[in-house]
């Protein structure tokens, strides 16, 4: 049976639609129902997040605490985002590919 897990902030979702295809990033927060704000740092930073819809994301069994990204205090950064992906093996795939 497929499991279906939650679009809270701070879940990893991979993109299914769209230029941003196969692509994985985190749930920054809930803009309404089934939409939502995403960022990986480096596509789509903190600064100018993507609204996506739901339906064209695949949440992954990941979740994270967007406050713990940063332990010493202070305001998430993109390579903050960066590296909870590549720590939890989401690193983008899209970039090893030639002609990209």
């Amino acid at each position: 049976m497929k499991e279906s897990f939650s679009f809270e902030p701070g879940r990893v979702v991979e993109s299914t639609q769209g230029r941003d295809k196969g692509l994985c990033f985190l749930i920054l927060e809930n803009v309404s129902e089934g939409i939502v704000m995403i960022a990986d740092g480096s596509h789509h930073k903190l600064e100018n997040p993507k609204k996506k819809k739901t339906k064209h994301l695949r949440a992954k069994p990941v979740l994270l605490n967007l406050k713990a990204l940063r332990p010493e205090g202070g305001a998430l950064q993109n390579s903050d985002l960066r590296r909870a992906l590549e720590d939890n093996g989401f690193a983008d795939k899209r970039s090893l590919r030639e002609g990209d």
